[in-house]
């Protein structure tokens, strides 16, 4: 324990504690709970009903049998909390996390929410009051402007909705023609998303990097940070790859980064896990936002500093002093997390569904956030991220190393996913140098985009797996009741490719991939509901 002292605050014991979310995170928060003895509630819609994080709780409870609108329901949410006795609930990321009306209502019920105050969520939830104490705590932000006196020399601006969050609600104008739409498109998706139409039109830095420093702080006072992560590799304001420490940062903007997120947060009286993002070119940083929340990507500083973030959370929550002072917190080595995808980025990144037919994942020291199985279906209900997967290294040039390799050992059949599309970003020389910014993925740099081809070397590589000599005797797939047995038919499938059907030697082994540099190929029996798209 650090050695920081209690200046007020009080202790409250959390027994246990229901996580109002679903997949992945609901699995993570999970596993610290179980860990330290605390019982564990899950929530679900009846399309999760029996999806492993419903199972591996110590309680569920049936919300309803929508979709996205069961996780999205306070009062029923809360209610379920009260009928199996926890006093905490964990909101996640996504749903209501960032919700100050849900949060207060949590702490009306007598329950702990485990996350900031409702006026903190309130506070920093909006980008334009989050703005506002960013000024007061003399953080630097980009220059702001009114709708109708954008000055000439101001282009590009970027328009984003005040209430918003995820990319949403977010357009880049680049000259006074493109403004009114611009306006216009964002407007109507907020008032759709957040149910509040204001807008913020801010400075553009095209080729500004996204960094972000997580931070923590208790109810005595104390307030830490936990470095900082690069998320610059995005599409539509997506991240896609996440790493830390940022590489080729200059000590000015680190130390600017890290020293204006503690005062932010020294500011506004924040306490729990909490992220301000900034925009960063070369020794300049603006402030962005603040999530009030954990990241996605919060496994990334867990890698490079030893600590688990969700048990931080709980003790904060609990009205504990941080475990650790400033002084104490290290970072080692370098971490790298890519989130896979349900989607198909040679189709402008177009969401996908399917079955889950086959899957693998690395083993050790890879470490996975998954919330699938095989043979789950995977909808549009949802957010199309299926799972993570993060490597830790000595260094970055060794982490980027262990990620393509951790994907070359990854196979996610049945659907189109990103993992081939990433393992290139990966592989290229501009995420090699660190020179990637936020925009780098909308100019669609050469080579990364290009619908990759099937080199005759991996079809070569699948097929001597896929189809061994013949060990004599006749293959079962191609049993007939009368004439004679017929050769099944093999379908390989190169991603971006058209199929390729062959007469195997032998009975072939479903779901064996074949890659080479990002290109994968997968197969499947004819009369089987074939493994990949």
């Amino acid at each position: 324990m650090s050695n920081a002292q209690s200046t007020s605050g009080h202790t409250r014991r959390i027994a246990k504690v229901l996580i109002a979310n679903r997949g992945e995170i609901a699995l993570r928060i999970m596993r610290t709970c179980q860990q330290r003895g605390i019982g564990t509630v899950a929530v679900y819609s009846d399309a999760d009903t029996n999806a492993p994080f419903v199972t591996t709780a110590d309680q569920a409870v049936r919300l309803g049998d929508t979709n996205a609108t069961s996780y999205l329901d306070g009062a029923a949410i809360i209610a379920a909390a009260q009928e199996t006795g926890a006093n905490a609930i964990h909101p996640g990321y996504g749903f209501l996390s960032e919700n100050a009306q849900f949060a207060a209502a949590v702490e009306e019920a007598g329950l702990t929410f485990i996350g900031p105050t409702a006026d903190v969520i309130t506070q920093m939830g909006r980008k334009d009051h989050a703005r506002d104490v960013a000024v007061r705590a003399g953080v630097p932000v980009t220059p702001q402007y009114a709708r109708d006196s954008v000055p000439t020399d101001a282009w590009p601006v970027l328009v984003k909705a005040a209430a918003g969050g995820g990319g949403k609600g977010m357009h880049i104008a680049r000259d006074a023609n493109e403004l009114e739409s611009a306006l216009q498109r964002a407007e109507r998706e907020a008032i759709a998303g957040f149910g509040d139409g204001t807008l913020l039109i801010e400075k553009y830095v095209p080729q500004g990097r996204h960094i972000e420093v997580q931070v923590f702080a208790d109810s005595h006072g104390n307030v830490v940070h936990l470095f900082e992560r690069d998320c610059s590799v995005q599409r539509r304001h997506q991240k896609v790859i996440e790493e830390a420490p940022a590489a080729g940062l200059s000590e000015a903007a680190r130390t600017t980064v890290l020293t204006a997120a503690v005062a932010l947060c020294k500011e506004v009286g924040y306490t729990n896990a909490g992220t301000v993002e900034f925009l960063v070119d070369g020794d300049d940083a603006w402030f962005l936002e603040m999530n009030t929340r954990l990241q996605v990507e919060h496994p990334v500083t867990e890698e490079i500093t030893g600590l688990d973030l969700v048990d931080w959370q709980l003790r904060a929550a609990a009205g504990d002093v941080l475990p650790k002072a400033q002084h104490e917190i290290r970072a080692t080595g370098h971490a790298i997390e890519v989130r896979a995808y349900a989607e198909d980025p040679y189709r402008d990144f177009l969401p996908q569904t399917g079955r889950i037919r086959h899957l693998e994942w690395p083993g050790n020291p890879v470490r996975v956030e998954s919330g699938i199985e095989a043979g789950a279906n995977v909808t549009t209900a949802f957010d199309p991220m299926l799972a993570k997967i993060i490597v830790h290294a000595n260094d970055r040039a060794g982490a980027i190393e262990a990620m393509r390799a951790a994907l070359d050992q990854t196979a996610i059949l049945g659907l189109t996913t990103n993992l081939g599309f990433v393992h290139r970003v990966l592989g290229s020389h501009e995420f090699a140098a660190g020179s990637v910014h936020t925009s780098w993925l909308d100019t669609r740099p050469a080579g990364i985009f290009d619908k990759p081809d099937c080199p005759d070397i991996v079809m070569d590589q699948a097929a001597r797996i896929a189809m061994p000599p013949a060990t004599g005797g006749l293959p079962t797939d191609g049993w007939r009741s009368s004439g004679p047995a017929r050769a099944p038919q093999l379908r390989l499938h190169c991603e971006g490719g058209e199929p390729v059907w062959t007469e195997p030697a032998a009975e072939p082994t479903s779901g064996v991939i074949g890659v080479s540099d990002g290109v994968r190929v997968w197969l499947a029996h004819e009369g089987q509901h074939w493994l990949g798209a």
